[in-house]
């Protein structure tokens, strides 16, 4: 039997020819989970006549605000969806902010 030579190769680089330079990689960290405002403090109304209120909710362009932003939890997002839409519609909540 011949003799084959057994050297091993170094490990491919898993991230192809960009290793060594450039710059160095940003670790994303996570902030704390936000918590439901509704959730937390029971007392807070979720009505459409408490304006005050769903204003922290809407955007400085008249928009609704996500959940993923406030922190507020899918039902009491749902919930504050239709509270501005009826704010709106009752003159009591612009459309738009201008």
């Amino acid at each position: 039997m011949s003799e084959q030579s057994t050297q091993s190769q170094p490990a491919a680089d898993p991230r192809g020819a960009r290793s060594g330079g450039g710059r160095p990689r940003r670790r994303f960290r996570r902030g704390r989970r936000k918590v439901c405002r509704f959730c937390a403090d029971k007392t807070l109304p979720l009505d459409y006549k408490w304006a005050h209120v769903l204003e922290d909710f809407i955007s400085e362009r008249g928009r609704i605000v996500p959940a993923r932003t406030t922190g507020t939890c899918a039902k009491h997002q749902r919930r504050l969806k239709l509270a501005i839409k009826r704010a709106r519609n009752a003159a009591l909540l612009p459309y738009t902010r201008g």
